[in-house]
């Protein structure tokens, strides 16, 4: 059967998707406010209607979602798992100091979490509790990002049932990073978590935000995850996302975000794990004097697939955009990557750049790049790029000469190409753990040959 037949079979049986659906809205979820059971009801519409995208549809053309469409998958509705303290202590950056919302298994742990210490004027709650005590905060759920259209959306939209909530008042300054750790152990085999998370920075605010998302066993299952962000006028906002899941993983994650006047949102995105990942960044630069910085790293092996999808909306004249993803593949691993740049009529004085590099190990490993500009104004300064290469084997030699083994001098050079875009990250704690699990793998990456 091929993939298309598969996703076919699939969407119009849609049996597991619609038994879940119909136990969540007559279960748990019906604690939800009205308003929400209904977008609810009409993303499940939509997905009904979209079905899984195929290869056929210009944005998903070089990754068939088949694998993920052909599991029939669980829904968990309760807390589940038995994740230790101890256990988490690896994706925590060396800081658990830091204010942090976990969730195991796609539902919020506070045993697990620290919310203690929050500044003045920051908002911090999961979703379902947001819902109850603060569900003026929630209004945004839904605005920012379009499920009419999207798939996979649509499937998270009809799913939301947990998740972060972040809001940061007006001119106030979070010193300290606010981590999401959502982790999955074996119970969460042949699952699916569908995260919804919102980010609200208010005018003149600053925060960083960690967002990621881990496992502690080799089981498959799906996450599909959402984060809706809203940066007011004035506002800086550091984002990372980590993907870092266990290698039969299935991950989905979509980013969309909406910036006001003067506002910058810096986002980096990791990913290394998985067997199959997508990971969409959207941004609208809505207002004038705006900036968009947007930069990652993928990190490939085995028969991994991952996909990095972003868009960068100039809506508005006067801002920057900049742009720098960088991926490692090696064994079979297939990576690829879409950016594009799109300049409204109205925003002159657009100034963007954008740029993919690939570094290709393997004689199998595929990279599938297309950066992309579409610019409707006149007065504007654009540029993309993008390259693919492999080792430099003069560089090679010229370390052999000097003495360092060629399977440390394809390590260094290795890291060294990473690293150009890990020293992009301006928080210290994650730069510094990235370098070290970068440095780490490509070591390994050494040994084994």
């Amino acid at each position: 059967m091929t993939a298309e037949a598969t996703i076919e079979r699939v969407v119009t049986a849609a049996t597991p998707f619609e038994d879940a659906f119909r136990a969540l809205i007559e279960g748990d979820g019906a604690q939800a406010p009205a308003h929400i059971q209904s977008l609810r009801s009409a993303a499940f519409e939509a997905f009904r209607r979209l079905g899984f995208p195929t290869t056929k549809n210009e944005d998903w053309h070089f990754t068939s979602v088949a694998p993920i469409a052909e599991h029939d998958y669980l829904h968990i509705t309760t807390q589940s798992g038995d994740v230790q303290r101890s256990a988490l202590a690896p994706f925590l950056f060396g800081r658990s100091e830091w204010h942090t919302l976990v969730f195991v298994n796609g539902r919020y742990a506070p045993e697990l979490s620290n919310t203690s210490g929050l500044p003045k004027g920051v908002t911090l709650l999961d979703l379902r509790r947001a819902w109850q005590e603060a569900p003026q905060l929630t209004e945004p759920l839904g605005r920012l990002t379009r499920h009419d259209d999207r798939a996979f959306s649509a499937l998270n939209t009809a799913f939301m049932h947990d998740g972060a909530v972040l809001h940061v008042d007006r001119d106030v300054e979070v010193d300290m990073p606010i981590h999401l750790l959502f982790v999955t152990d074996a119970v969460a085999a042949k699952s699916m978590m569908h995260p919804r998370n919102l980010i609200v920075v208010g005018r003149h605010a600053k925060a960083t935000v960690i967002e990621s998302y881990v496992s502690l066993s080799d089981a498959v299952y799906f996450t599909n995850a959402v984060t809706e962000v809203s940066v007011a006028e004035g506002a800086t906002l550091h984002h990372y996302k980590m993907q870092r899941e266990g290698m039969r993983a299935f991950h989905v994650g979509t980013i969309e975000a909406r910036q006001a006047r003067d506002s910058h949102y810096i986002s980096f995105s990791l990913s290394t794990g998985g067997s199959l990942t997508r990971t969409n960044i959207y941004t609208t630069l809505a207002g004038e004097g705006c900036g968009a910085t947007l930069n990652g790293l993928y990190m490939l092996d085995g028969e991994q697939h991952c996909d990095h999808q972003t868009l960068i909306a100039h809506v508005q004249p006067n801002c920057f955009s900049r742009e720098l993803y960088k991926g490692v593949l090696d064994g079979q691993s297939h990576g690829v990557f879409n950016g594009k740049v799109y300049v409204d009529p109205i925003a002159q004085k657009t100034d963007g750049k954008q740029t993919n590099n690939t570094l290709l190990l393997s004689d199998k490993a595929q990279i599938d790049t297309k950066p992309q500009l579409e610019i409707f104004a006149d007065d504007v300064k654009c540029t993309h790029g993008a390259t693919v290469g492999r080792l430099d084997e003069q560089a090679l030699f010229y370390m052999k000469s000097r003495g360092v083994s060629r399977a440390l001098a394809r390590e260094l050079l290795t890291y060294a190409f990473a690293a150009d875009v890990l020293e992009t990250i301006e928080q210290p704690s994650v730069r510094e753990e990235l370098e070290r699990m970068t440095l780490r793998r490509f070591m390994t990456v050494a040994d084994d040959r």
